[in-house]
């Protein structure tokens, strides 16, 4: 009954993704009542999505992993998400305006990973998950408002819903991101030429490698775990930010490169 559940709740999630359309909440007796619930709601929503063309899993976004995002959406635990090929773009990206309801952008580290980060003894922290990583990239993460009132909806059914995930783009990979503190790479955003937010490195968890251990913890405690080829956005430097039909996105990260997205 309770599988029956999750996937009532995820095919009524799913309406808001392929329609796309805004949803109202979820119906009381299928609103996941917990993390735990959340995430196995989201398990069933991806495959649905999986099913429906979007392609494969290849990545994970981690939401509320800095101060502004935490004040933003006034949720204080990082949140994780899926992101699926189709999705995923690299340098620069174009994004159908209309495929989406109400879309957002926001500036990202992420990494991408050369080695699977499995169950563990001991718990994983930032030094142990670094052997793991293969690079450093800039990247933009697109996120999607697919509520009526994304105030009235409660954390778990954000999460069951990939956290507002829609896509992003990544920059090039640098692989030599051991030559410098990561948690010092400075981060701007600008829309359409006009800069609209900056951070660094140090507000994601006070490194960004804290907010890649919590993903492994995570996916550990429910039995999944990160994989070598998959990447991670690991959270935003800015408040995210709402574009409109035609606006041109661009990130730049001195320490590691830059990323852009159109929305046509």
């Amino acid at each position: 009954m309770v599988i029956d559940l999750n996937e009532k709740a995820a095919s009524n999630l799913s309406i808001g993704r392929l329609g796309p359309t805004k949803m109202d909440l979820l119906p009381a007796d299928i609103r996941p009542l917990s993390e735990i619930e959340a995430y196995e709601i989201q398990d069933c929503l991806h495959q649905i999505l999986i099913d429906s063309g979007l392609g494969n899993l290849v990545g994970h976004k981690i939401g509320c992993t800095t101060s502004v995002m935490q004040k933003f959406l006034d949720i204080n635990n990082p949140c994780a998400g899926g992101i699926f090929d189709s999705t995923s773009h690299q340098l620069s990206g174009s994004f159908i305006f209309d495929n989406l309801v109400h879309p957002g952008v926001e500036c990202e580290i992420a990494v991408s990973l050369k080695e699977d980060l499995p169950e563990s003894d001991v718990t994983y922290n930032r030094e142990s998950v670094s052997f793991a990583v293969e690079a450093v990239m800039a990247a933009i993460e697109v996120v999607d408002d697919r509520w009526i009132d994304y105030h009235s909806v409660d954390t778990p059914t954000l999460i069951a819903d990939d956290f507002f995930g829609a896509g992003c783009v990544l920059g090039k990979k640098v692989t030599n991101w051991d030559g410098f503190d990561v948690s010092d790479i400075v981060g701007s955003m600008s829309i359409n030429g006009v800069e609209v937010g900056s951070g660094r490195g140090v507000d994601i968890m006070g490194h960004p490698f804290e907010a890649l251990a919590w993903l492994a913890n995570s996916l550990i405690s429910r039995g999944e775990k990160l994989s070598a080829g998959e990447f991670v956005l690991l959270g935003s430097l800015v408040e995210t930010k709402w574009v409109d039909r035609g606006d041109v996105v661009t990130i730049n990260q001195p320490n590691i490169g830059t990323a852009s997205a159109l929305f046509i």
